[in-house]
Parts: structure tokens; C-alpha cells; sequence
């Protein structure tokens, strides 16, 4: 288990969202909190501890009278820590190099390589080509309809017909490095982990995998250890006391460093 910090940027600011309230219409979301610092401050933070791997999503659209803004954000974040954070929201063939060229060690992508709820496997080749397989990671971000877990694109707004399952992830890991995966039903609440969805991801647990949403204390860190086989690496968002949360950032790094151990004894 690694700790995988975010950088959610937001209207041209770093915040902390309830997920499923992002609305494209008027930029609209749900805030739990709002930074007075920028985005390379807390680059330049996860960087003093050489903690690698967070991500930085811009979570508004193109057409948003915000995304230049959000887009510049990330840049500076990107280029305060080279290599060491990955860049997700809207990334697409036009754009994926310019974000990897500002120092993205990774880009992250979901809408591009869906159409019509399904996987478009030309966008996927496409992207993992262009990239090199090394530096895409896929997000799954998703939420639940039934019994399952169905995948959700457009900044979390649109249901696809695909459905996390091991057969889904052994058919993506040929393209990616990595997966980030979004509980979205729980994204920005701190009221828990999606347990089911955590099985599934920590029962499989061939390549790298980031858990997202609802880690409000450590029970549920311990929790998402566990059920996750100790397999899955976290990003905590509200919770997190640097995002005004109560979960100290020190105290999340220990927690860390003793569960690596635990897989070395």
C-alpha cells in the first residue's frame, strides 16, 4: 500500500468535492473545501516528502469558462514536480503530450477510450501507443446501479455499460501501467469505503491500483488494507487535514510505513 496524494482543481482552484455533485451546467459542484494555496504549493509539499504517483485532475470541461484557468493549475503542479504526479481530466490525443512534456509522469484518461458506453478499443490502442503503456493510467472511476459496479466518464455524470470485474481489468492491463479507480458514490463524503468494489480490485491486484472515496479515518484505512489484501495504494482527499479534514498527513504516512512492513515480514 502506497499513499497517493490528489490535486483536484476545480474553477482555477485546488478543492475538495463531493463527486457525484459535479454538474458541467454553471461548473457546478458540491465543496467541502477551498485552498488559499495554488496548485504547485501542494506539489511542491508531496515533493519535499518524495511522495510519487499523486494525481492532478482538472475537473472542468473544455468548454467550461474556467478549464484555462484549471488547465494552467495543473501545469504549474506538474511542473513544480516533475515526474512525480500524474494528470487526468479531459486528456485526449491533442492534449496528452503537452501534459506529459510539463512533467506528467503518467496522464490519466476514462472519457476518451469510451463511446457509446463501451470501450472504444481504436481511442485505447491509440492513447497507449502514443503515451507507451509506462505512462497511461486508466481510471475506472465508477458507481453502483443493482449489484455492480458500472464505469462512469464525463466527470463522473454518464453510465457506460462496462462493469469492473476481473475478466474488464485483465482485458485493460495490456494498455496501462496503472489503474485509479473512484468509488463516486462515496468520492468527497469520508463516510466509509465502497467494501464490495475494494474486493474485487484487492482480489485481483495484477498491476498497480489507486482506491479513491470515502476514507474518513483509519479505521477505514485499516479497513481498505484488508479487504483490499494490502494490494491497493490510497488517495485520501476531505479527510486529510491539509484539505481540512481529521486525519493527519503525518500520521497517514505511518500508517503506510507499517503496512509496508507488514508485507515484508
Amino acid at each position: 500500500m502506497e499513499f497517493r496524494p490528489c490535486i483536484d482543481i476545480h474553477n482555477g482552484k485546488v478543492k475538495q468535492i463531493v463527486g457525484s455533485s459535479l454538474r458541467d451546467r454553471k461548473d457546478q459542484a458540491k465543496e467541502n473545501f477551498v485552498s488559499e494555496q495554488d496548485a504547485s504549493y501542494f506539489a511542491q509539499f508531496y515533493k519535499k516528502d518524495g511522495i510519487k504517483g499523486g494525481h492532478v485532475i482538472l475537473l472542468n470541461s473544455k468548454d467550461s469558462p474556467y478549464y484555462e484557468a484549471t488547465r494552467q493549475q495543473a501545469l504549474s503542479a506538474l511542473s513544480a514536480y516533475p515526474n512525480g504526479l500524474q494528470a487526468g481530466g479531459g486528456v485526449c490525443l491533442e492534449n496528452a503530450e503537452e501534459f506529459l512534456g510539463a512533467g506528467a509522469s503518467h496522464v490519466i484518461v476514462t472519457s476518451f477510450v469510451f463511446t457509446d458506453g463501451k470501450v472504444n478499443y481504436e481511442n485505447l490502442k491509440k492513447m497507449s501507443a502514443l503515451t507507451g503503456k509506462e505512462r497511461l493510467t486508466l481510471d475506472f472511476s465508477c458507481r453502483k446501479r443493482g449489484k455492480d459496479y458500472y464505469i462512469v466518464t464525463d466527470r463522473w455524470q454518464k453510465f457506460t455499460d462496462e462493469k469492473i470485474t476481473e475478466d474488464f481489468l485483465d482485458s485493460m492491463m495490456e494498455y496501462a501501467d496503472e489503474f485509479l479507480v473512484h468509488a463516486v458514490d462515496v468520492e468527497g463524503k469520508a463516510s466509509g469505503i465502497e467494501r464490495e468494489l475494494v474486493k474485487i480490485l484487492g482480489n485481483w491486484g495484477k498491476i498497480p491500483i489507486t482506491y479513491a472515496g470515502g476514507v474518513g479515518c483509519f479505521a477505514d484505512l485499516e479497513l481498505l488494507k484488508t479487504e483490499g489484501n494490502n494490494k491497493l495504494h490510497v488517495t485520501i482527499g476531505s479527510a486529510l487535514d491539509v484539505f481540512g479534514g481529521g486525519m493527519k498527513y503525518k500520521d497517514v504516512l505511518d500508517f503506510i510505513k507499517r503496512s509496508k512492513e507488514d508485507v515484508n515480514c
